[in-house]
């Protein structure tokens, strides 16, 4: 193999390696911005008037391809395409969230990915009461015109707890999407 020929081999292989990890970092910044316009219903200020969430509830659905599918499991419900995405987040169940997204794990196949991310939330119910939220997040997302987009986001709550009383406390386990009752996010 000539230097030329092991040269072009070269850069062939850290362009794809490149390509990949702009689209793990990509995805990353999808999720995040996910997080802050779900949160941004939700403000410490005080409760939004209805018409600017329903603007962030719009841009939230814009994060999903045109079928994408929102699973937030029993409690919260399912959402199929930006529609009825819009309808179900347009309606925060909770007074506070702030979600915090970790331990990003993101395999990427050409214009199809699939994520999984753990999801710590302080959150504040309706009634003035402090909780904790925490689940596992699997997602799959699809690029669209150059752009990530999620196609499918699955919550699997682990529990929705009581401040006061934590997780411990075998009462306040919800195990939502596994068929408990928690409060709706």
């Amino acid at each position: 193999m000539s230097e030329i020929e092991a040269l072009r081999q070269r850069v062939e292989a850290l362009e794809i390696r490149l390509r990949a990890s702009e689209d793990v970092l990509a995805i990353q910044r999808l999720k995040s911005r996910y997080a802050q316009l779900v949160d941004a219903r939700t403000p410490r200020s005080g409760d939004l008037p209805q018409d600017e969430i329903d603007v962030i509830a719009r841009r939230i659905a814009a994060l999903f391809s045109e079928d994408g599918v929102w699973e937030g499991g029993d409690s919260l419900g399912t959402g199929r395409g930006r529609d009825e995405i819009f309808e179900i987040l347009r309606h925060p169940g909770l007074r506070f969230t702030w979600h915090y997204f970790m331990k990003p794990d993101i395999e990427v196949t050409g214009d199809r990915a699939r994520g999984r991310w753990d999801i710590l939330a302080p959150c504040t119910s309706k009634e003035g009461r402090a909780l904790w939220m925490a689940g596992v997040e699997h997602d799959e997302y699809v690029r669209e015109g150059g752009i990530w987009l999620h196609a499918r986001m699955q919550l699997e709550l682990v529990f929705m707890a009581s401040y006061e009383n934590g997780w411990a406390a075998r009462d306040e386990i919800a195990k939502g999407s596994r068929g408990g009752k928690s409060d709706r996010t």
